[in-house]
C-alpha cells in the first residue's frame, strides 16, 4: 500500500511529507490497556490494541465491511471486534470470525493493512512504510528508560503545526530567551555542526542553571533560588525523524515525533535527569534504587510542561503566519536550521524513491 506523499520539487518546507520507512512513536505503553486506541500517523488512522497475552498489534482503523472505525470495538481473545456488526479480525488484518455467517457462506475475503509495531522503553513504536524494511531500520530507543541512574519525566506535545516548526524550535538553542524562569540554559553559542544523510548534530557551548552533584541537587528542579549558572556543552541532534539533546552530563532529552498531518504534530518529550555523578549508587540494593527511580518519576513535570506550553504557542503562531501568507519571507541567522531543512527534504525524497 502506498501512502500519499508530497513531492519536494517547488514545495515549501511547511508542506513537506515524511519518510515512511522510519520508526515513529504513536503512543505510550500505558495508553494501550484493555480497549483499542485510535492514533493517526500522517493522515493514516491506525488502531493499536493488545491481544489476550498483552502483545501489541496495529491495523488500519477501519472495518472493511462498512468502513467504520475498529477502535470503537473491543478485544475478543486475540481478535479485534467491530462495534457495528461484530466482525472480528486477526493481527494480519484478515476477517477471522462473523457470528451470523450461514453454513453455506465463506468468510469475507477482505483484508486491511497491518503495521509493524514494537513496544519498547515504555512506548509504542510503529513503522508505516515498507514492511520488508522494518527490521533493517534501526529504532532509536531510550537506554536511559530502564537504567536505574536516570529519573524520567514525560510531557506530551500537541501542536497545530507542521512538524518542521517543532524540529527547528528544538534545534535552535537561541530561543531560550522565550523561557525566562523556566530556562535550563543560557548564553548559547553554536561552535560546530555535523551532518550526514541521517542526522544533524549541532554543538553549542552554553551555561546551565543546574548541577546534579550533591544529594540535594534534584531539589534545584523545584527551587530556582538554588540554581547557579556554570558552563556546560549543549548538544542537540536531529536523528531523523526524532530529536535528542544533552546538557552537560546531567540531562538528556528526547523528542519522539508522530506527525499527524501537514498542520498537526504530536510528540513525546522525555526528560532524563542523571544520577551518574553519585559514584556509590551501584552499592545500594537494586530494589532500593528502583524505588527511588519510580518515586521520582515526573520530578521535572512542572518545568517540562511549562517549556512545552511556551514553545507550542510560538510554533502555532508560526504556522498561522505561514497559512495566512505563504510567500512572506523569514530571516534566519542560525546555520543549523539550514542543515535541518536539507535533511528533511533529502529524507522525504529518499522515502518517495523507496515507495516507487
Amino acid at each position: 500500500m502506498k501512502f500519499p506523499a508530497f513531492t519536494t520539487q517547488n514545495n515549501h518546507i511547511r508542506q513537506l511529507g515524511i519518510n515512511h520507512n522510519c520508526w515513529y512513536v504513536v503512543a505510550r505503553s500505558n495508553e494501550v490497556k484493555t480497549q483499542p486506541l485510535n492514533v493517526t500517523l500522517w493522515n493514516q488512522p491506525i488502531v493499536i490494541y493488545r491481544d489476550n497475552t498483552g502483545k501489541i498489534h496495529a491495523l488500519e482503523d477501519r472495518c472493511p465491511h462498512r468502513q467504520v472505525k475498529l477502535s470503537h470495538g473491543q478485544i475478543k481473545g486475540n481478535l479485534i471486534e467491530c462495534a457495528y456488526h461484530g466482525w472480528r479480525f486477526n493481527e494480519l488484518g484478515e476477517c477471522a470470525e462473523v457470528d451470523y455467517l450461514a453454513e453455506n457462506q465463506k468468510l469475507p475475503n477482505c483484508k486491511i493493512r497491518s503495521f509493524s509495531v514494537k513496544e519498547q522503553d515504555g512506548l509504542i513504536w510503529l513503522f508505516p512504510g515498507d514492511e520488508s524494511q522494518a527490521e533493517q531500520v534501526i529504532l532509536l530507543g531510550l537506554p536511559e528508560w530502564e537504567h536505574l541512574n536516570y529519573i524520567a519525566t514525560v510531557s506530551v506535545i500537541n501542536c497545530q503545526a507542521h512538524y518542521s516548526f517543532l524540529i527547528e524550535n528544538l534545534m535552535d538553542m537561541y530561543h531560550g530567551h522565550l523561557h525566562q524562569d523556566l530556562q535550563a540554559w543560557a548564553n548559547p553559542i553554536l561552535h560546530d555542526l555535523d551532518e550526514d544523510e541521517h542526522r544533524v548534530d549541532a554543538y553549542y557551548q552554553a551555561q546551565s542553571y543546574y548541577k546534579i552533584d550533591k544529594i540535594w541537587s534534584v531539589s534545584q528542579l523545584f527551587f530556582p533560588a538554588l540554581r547557579r549558572l556554570h558552563p556546560e556543552p549543549l548538544n542537540v541532534s536531529y536523528v531523523y525523524p526524532h530529536w535528542v539533546s544533552t546538557l552537560g552530563n546531567d540531562f538528556k532529552i528526547y523528542c519522539l515525533l508522530c506527525p499527524v498531518s501537514v498542520t498537526e504534530t504530536k510528540a513525546y518529550l522525555i526528560h532524563f535527569t542523571s544520577l551518574n555523578a553519585f559514584d556509590n549508587l551501584h552499592k545500594l540494593p537494586v530494589w532500593f534504587r528502583r524505588s527511588i527511580k519510580n518515586s521520582l518519576f515526573g520530578a521535572a513535570q512542572k518545568l517540562l510542561d511549562g517549556l512545552v506550553r511556551q514553545d507550542v504557542l510560538m510554533i502555532e503562531e508560526e504556522q498561522q503566519a505561514y497559512l495566512q501568507n505563504p510567500e512572506l519571507k523569514s530571516y534566519e541567522l542560525n546555520r543549523a536550521l539550514v542543515s535541518v531543512q536539507r535533511l528533511m527534504r533529502s529524507q522525504v525524497e529518499k522515502g518517495i524513491r523507496n515507495e516507487n
